[in-house]
């Protein structure tokens, strides 16, 4: 795992003395070995500084789950991704949309 983003994830952590949230300068990592973690955290607001130990481990890649048949899932495969055109005509459709689906879908 990057240094990079073992301090990012410690800036989700807040400080318990003064209950900041950690920037990434505050943090310097000591060194790791496998996914054990030794860091250094300073606190500039209330001064306090602590040494953390963390166990960070990449996530495994998992199959995505859905209810979709393999044929739906071949068929949304062949889709091209939508657009910021399409993003926005959805975007100006669901403004003004009063929640009635069968007028919008033509069943009244």
């Amino acid at each position: 795992m990057e240094e990079k983003l073992v301090k990012k994830l410690v800036t989700s952590l807040k400080c318990t003395t003064c209950g900041r949230c950690y920037e990434e300068e505050d943090v310097n990592i000591l060194g790791h070995y496998e996914d054990l973690w030794f860091l250094g955290a300073f606190c500039p607001t209330c001064r306090a500084r602590y040494l953390v130990a963390a166990v960070i481990k990449e996530a495994k890649k998992t199959e995505p789950v859905s209810d979709l048949t393999a044929l739906e899932v071949s068929k949304f495969e062949k889709v091209d991704e939508p657009t910021a055109d399409d993003v926005l005509d959805m975007h100006n459709f669901l403004r003004n949309f009063d929640g009635d689906f069968s007028r919008c879908f033509g069943r009244r």
